[in-house]
């Protein structure tokens, strides 16, 4: 497993390089092809990005299990070399630090160990289950398109969708994910009058005042009691000091957890749009918008298979809401979903090493991997010899 991860961190596959994605999609489909998987692949929507990658086990047919990955990272290949970023193995600190080691190459190689796992220990099981692997070509941009494209594939139902992406472990036990927030994005624009800022300053409308006047109420909109966060990312306009400045933009993303939270905070983001007090127009804009995954119901009965599967081992297995954003978001209404059954690793999209310590780039820990496996491969004959 180690050797296939290794390849896969050997190709630079930054979402804006097609080739690279696409080879560590060749790559993937040269590991499964033993376990008797084939392969279809689909172009990604967005322009300048790879193609999506199922791997499919028909066995006896039935609603698939469906295990999820991605093949993108996000460093893009200059970055890699100017840091000197690769597979670094470094047994004394117990890592392998390396581009998608743990976010999220290092999930696709636990995939193929389990599905190895399963196909030794209980090949019976293993050949008659429906399977499908599928690796997004553009996770990191949070692109629809492959959830629509999974759910065609599936046709529009599964048994369970189970996401690879990195798996913390600390003193709690081993986290599993049953919850992420939804998320929007916005830009509101002021449009205003240019003049000059000293002899015609009564004549302009400054668009940055504009602004400035209604961010602190976007930002207030944050709510630590109905798990809302609001944060404005980006803010420019004006072109010099002697000028009063005619256009202005601000840029903004809003997080919650209950739809609900984020509809009130949306309402109140596209009220925005209107005259300025200083008379400047604003037009507030959303530039997108992903459901939140609730969890509950199905997706708690499935981690309970999880938390027995780890309790055989002697681990516990916690429930664990999650504020960022996965293809679990796009894909939890076909099956109960789980995610972060990935491997144990850290600092995910960073790729620098200072000499203090204070920066490390991306790693996993080699020794979750079985652990991990183990408990997945457990799980899953649980799944899979349950009654549907």
């Amino acid at each position: 497993m180690l050797d296939f991860l290794r390849s896969l961190v050997g190709v630079n596959s930054f979402t804006a390089n097609p080739a690279g994605v696409d080879e560590v999609a060749r790559l993937t489909v040269a590991a499964f092809a033993p376990l008797a998987f084939e392969a279809s692949r689909v172009p990604c929507i967005t322009p300048g990005t790879g193609h999506h990658l199922f791997l499919t086990h028909r066995g006896q047919g039935g609603d698939p299990i469906v295990l999820v990955t991605h093949s993108d990272t996000v460093f893009p290949p200059e970055e890699e070399q100017q840091n000197d970023f690769k597979w670094d193995e470094r047994p004394a600190e117990g890592r392998i630090y390396g581009p998608g080691t743990v976010d999220n190459k290092g999930g696709t190689a636990l995939i193929w160990l389990i599905l190895q796992i399963l196909r030794e220990t209980a090949p019976e099981i293993f050949e008659r289950t429906h399977w499908v692997v599928a690796a997004n070509a553009a996770e990191e941009i949070v692109g629809a398109d492959f959830g629509e494209a999974t759910a065609s594939l599936c046709g529009g139902k599964a048994r369970a969708v189970l996401v690879f992406e990195g798996g913390p472990v600390d003193a709690q036990g081993w986290h599993i994910v049953t919850s992420r927030k939804g998320r929007s994005t916005w830009k509101l624009s002021a449009e205003g009058k240019a003049a000059h800022a000293g002899s015609k300053h009564h004549e302009g409308i400054n668009a940055i005042d504009a602004l400035a006047r209604v961010l602190p109420d976007i930002a207030a909109l944050t709510n630590a009691a109905e798990e809302r966060t609001v944060n404005i990312g980006m803010i420019h306009g004006g072109t010099v000091v002697n000028r009063v400045p005619h256009e202005a933009v601000a840029e903004w993303e809003c997080r919650a957890t209950a739809p609900a939270a984020l509809q009130q905070a949306d309402v109140f983001f596209a009220s925005l749009t209107g005259t300025a007090p200083n008379g400047a127009k604003l037009t507030a804009e959303c530039t997108g918008h992903t459901d939140a995954w609730p969890g509950g119901g199905g997706s708690e009965t499935l981690f309970r298979l999880w938390h027995e599967a780890a309790a055989q081992m002697n681990l516990t297995a916690v429930s664990v809401p999650r504020g960022g954003l996965s293809d679990a978001n796009h894909l939890w209404h076909l099956a109960p979903t789980l995610d972060g059954l990935g491997p144990y690793g850290n600092n995910a999209h960073c790729s620098e090493r200072s000499a203090d310590g204070s920066k490390l780039p991306e790693y996993v820990e080699p020794a979750s991997f079985v652990p991990k496996a183990v408990m997945n491969a457990l799980a899953l004959l649980k799944l899979v010899t349950a009654p549907s």
